[in-house]
């Protein structure tokens, strides 16, 4: 099967998808976006988290033929056109010190912006609260609760 659907702003077509392959395969092994991590495989890690049509889905739990036609954002998405221009979230987390291994850091950063789009100025329960279904086995959270804050504290301020 072919699947037609828009990533990161971008029309793609990915072909000879077999009806059981998900969502996060054809991001990274045939479009080439290695961003999203493969880990649990189970939707419990939140590890590959992107936006669909711009809700948060487990991109290891969607089979590829139900992105067709929808909008998909990757963590690769998140930079400015040319890709050299980090997003104010993925900058906060360099700058707090948030990213360790690194395996955790995609899927944190898609649900941080999108909460960071929802609101802008988000409590600590906000914060925990959205990025609750994202595990980090490096870290105590605290990191990544600081680079929200700033982030959302820099896109306030200037945006």
């Amino acid at each position: 099967m072919r699947v037609m659907m828009t990533v990161n702003g971008r029309p793609v077509e990915a072909d000879d998808v077999w009806e059981g392959e998900s969502l996060l395969y054809v991001l990274r092994e045939r479009l080439g976006l290695p961003g999203s991590k493969n880990a649990c495989e189970q939707g419990e890690c939140g590890s590959c988290t992107v936006r669909l049509d711009g809700v948060l889905a487990c991109a290891c739990l969607v089979a590829a033929g139900q992105a067709q036609g929808s909008e998909v954002l990757t963590v690769e998405g998140l930079a400015g056109g040319d890709g050299r221009e980090l997003a104010p979230v993925q900058q906060a987390f360099l700058d707090a010190g948030a990213v360790q291994c690194g395996f955790c850091t995609p899927g944190l950063l898609v649900a941080a912006d999108e909460l960071l789009g929802r609101v802008p100025v988000p409590s600590d329960a906000d914060i925990r609260e959205a990025l609750a279904g994202n595990l980090c086995r490096c870290t105590g959270y605290e990191k990544i609760l600081d680079a929200v804050r700033l982030a959302a504290a820099r896109t306030h301020r200037t945006g």
